[in-house]
């Protein structure tokens, strides 16, 4: 298969296409890099995926419809598209708040932009990372894919319900098989530096001071970034049209997260708490039951695991990763 992942410098994105490549696809990814303070990581990303063979590169911004329709006509690029994997999207519920404009511009614009050239040359296959954001304030105990999210508490969240009824629509006109998958907290070595587990792990390390939004005890479905790619690809075998959350399936508590970061470090971490943001959910808890029985897929890595290898990675890549916010 010949497949086009979006976003490919991105945290996930380049996990998916790393497994694609792996097993022998032939990758076209495709990234913005616009996020030019996380340069360093994009670039640390992309120099691992530019060691496969079956890997080209193309910068473009997938909210211009004229730099992305060349990769559809295959120009230069080799094989036809077979499938869509669009991970290129503004990611952050507090981002999107201070600048919404930008995150519908890229989140949704860009995803019609792809549908309306799937629709065009014929790409039947179309996979959507979305968000457990989506869910809005939650619910109690895990939520399955049914439950309410009429109500986003973001624009990130806004925009990438947006992105799901566009693909519904596109789906139910011209029988683009598409699986949208809500991610949940993903974190993992080379992860985003806004994400808490980042700061996290960086704040100890470096002995600065955690900042806490509210008391702690909030709670994250915290989902190690293998096993969310491993469900990325599963979900290319999708026919018709599917919802599936994608997460560990286990709440952690922020103060857990860190005492696990301490002991792995070695550190002890120094915290500041402030007032919890509105558009943060006290809790997200996925119902993976759809993901095992659609996609055979079941979580694999523990929290206490991923925590290591997270901060591996960082120790490593620390002269560089240090400067990363």
């Amino acid at each position: 298969m010949h497949i086009l992942v979006t976003g490919c410098a991105g945290f996930i994105g380049s996990h998916v296409s790393s497994l694609m490549l792996d097993a022998g696809h032939e990758v076209l990814g495709v990234d913005s890099l616009v996020q030019v303070h996380h340069a360093p990581l994009q670039e640390w990303r992309l120099a691992a995926l530019r060691q496969h063979p079956g890997f080209t590169f193309q910068r473009l911004d997938i909210a211009d419809f004229n730099q992305l329709k060349p990769i559809f006509e295959g120009a230069g690029y080799g094989d036809q598209v077979s499938a869509v994997i669009n991970l290129g999207a503004l990611a952050g519920v507090r981002g999107s708040t201070a600048d919404p404009r930008a995150y519908y511009e890229t989140n949704v614009l860009g995803t019609l932009n792809l549908l309306e050239l799937c629709r065009e040359f014929g790409v039947g296959k179309f996979v959507l990372a979305s968000t457990s954001s989506v869910y809005g304030a939650g619910t109690e105990g895990p939520t399955q894919e049914d439950a309410p999210s009429s109500r986003p508490l973001s624009p990130y969240a806004a925009s990438k319900l947006a992105a799901e009824t566009l693909l519904y629509s596109y789906y139910h006109l011209y029988d683009i098989d598409a699986a949208v998958l809500r991610y949940f907290t993903v974190y993992g070595p080379a992860g985003r530096p806004d994400m808490s587990i980042f700061k996290f792990i960086r704040s100890v390390c470096e002995d600065e001071p955690i900042t806490v939004f509210g008391d702690g005890t909030q709670q994250r479905d915290f989902t190690y970034v293998d096993d969310v790619a491993r469900g990325t690809v599963a979900a290319l075998g999708i026919t018709g049209y599917e919802t599936i959350n994608l997460g560990h399936g286990a709440p952690v508590a922020l103060t857990e997260v860190i005492g696990l970061i301490q002991s792995a470090v070695g550190n002890p971490a120094r915290i500041a708490y402030h007032d919890r943001h509105p558009a943060d959910p006290m809790t997200t808890w996925a119902d993976i039951g759809r993901a095992r029985s659609l996609l055979d897929w079941s979580p694999t890595v523990a929290i206490e695991e991923g925590i290591r290898r997270t901060v591996d990675w960082y120790l490593a890549n620390r002269d560089w990763a240090k400067g990363l916010t």
